[in-house]
């Protein structure tokens, strides 16, 4: 089922190709991870479709936030999202919470929704671990908000990673249950929007875990935040094997170090790992590491700088998001109103 086209669903600006939106949590500085797999691919889809980018701060409350380090998170990570690329006339950038249709439309669905849809979600069992019963009902239903943060804007595509698919499934069953109830082709069935070029990262203290922010040593990640020396100090740090690259990708199987950081170079040269071999197979990594260093601070400290030269005018920033809010409420308000009317809300007469 698809959705016919209104005027508060159609995408602006003459973009025929659709509208995207995509959301990150403010949870701490972002790292090389989050931007070779997400973020870099954002700046680049943010010319091909009305993209929406948002800081999802309602999500961040699932688990206890100290307010001050929240409204900190929320201004780093759109100032990240600026400095690697992301425009803000080009762009949608916001936080969640001065949207008020995200909530609105969450609770429409969670009378939509299934319990047997969210007992599936997989990363709630992760999460909440053995300690299920004393978990918060937010952490259990966030998926369901998360499909209203995709659907307020009626968008028509997500760009996703493996652990976000299952959201995105649930996102297309709650579009399309909405629309059955109703007996209408309101919402779109959002399509994932595979991130060709998305590079999946992992932590240089471990080839076999992914790099993350909650992970309790810093040198197991590179944060958008390092300095030059910083940066240089963790390639030079990471952990290797004794043995020389291979000339061939199929010589790194087994060797899930030396697959991270010669991935992590190809990613950042925009070449393929096969010509990353081509030049440096035979080289131990003494030779190699101080390469990937180099091209690893080339490209990211000016992520860096710019990070931190924004994050000097908090006003910007909160100007940016506020704009961002305006423009972002500007298209969900009429889709929401119309929502309210196919469910058979009484509305304000003016």
């Amino acid at each position: 089922m698809t959705s016919s086209p209104t005027s508060s669903g159609n995408t602006s600006s003459g973009n025929t190709r659709g509208r995207i939106f995509s959301g990150v949590q403010p949870t701490g500085n972002l790292h090389l991870g989050n931007y070779l797999g997400a973020i870099r691919n954002w700046v680049a889809l943010q010319d091909s479709f009305e993209s929406i980018y948002c800081v999802v701060d309602l999500h961040a409350i699932t688990v206890a936030q100290d307010p001050a380090q929240l409204r900190q998170s929320t201004r780093e990570v759109a100032a990240s999202l600026i400095a690697a690329g992301i425009s803000p006339e080009r762009a949608i950038i916001f936080n969640q919470s001065q949207v008020p249709q995200h909530s609105q439309l969450a609770w429409i669905f969670s009378c939509v929704a299934r319990l047997g849809w969210l007992n599936r979600m997989t990363q709630f069992k992760e999460k909440a671990g053995k300690n299920r019963e004393n978990a918060r009902v937010g952490l259990y239903s966030y998926p369901i908000l998360m499909a209203a943060d995709i659907l307020a804007y009626r968008a028509t595509h997500v760009p996703v990673g493996e652990d976000q698919k299952q959201h995105l499934e649930l996102t297309r069953d709650i579009a399309q249950s909405f629309n059955q109830a109703y007996d209408v082709e309101f919402f779109p069935l959002p399509e994932p929007q595979i991130l060709g070029s998305a590079t999946r990262v992992m932590s240089l203290r471990d080839g076999a875990s992914k790099m993350s922010k909650s992970d309790m040593s810093d040198n197991s990640r590179i944060n958008l935040t390092d300095d030059r020396d910083q940066i240089a100090q963790k390639i030079r740090k990471a952990k290797t094997d004794p043995d020389a690259l291979p000339s061939e990708e199929a010589g790194l199987e087994g060797r899930p170090e030396a697959q991270n950081l010669v991935g992590i170079y190809a990613a950042l040269a925009g070449s393929s790992v096969g010509a990353v071999l081509a030049e440096f197979g035979g080289m131990g990594f003494g030779d190699f590491k101080p390469a990937l260093a180099d091209l690893s601070v080339e490209v990211l400290s000016p992520i860096g700088d710019n990070m931190r030269s924004l994050l000097e005018n908090v006003d910007h920033i909160d100007h940016i998001l506020e704009g961002g809010a305006a423009r972002a409420e500007a298209i969900a308000a009429p889709i929401i109103d119309e929502v309210n009317e196919i469910v058979g809300f009484l509305g304000r007469k003016s």
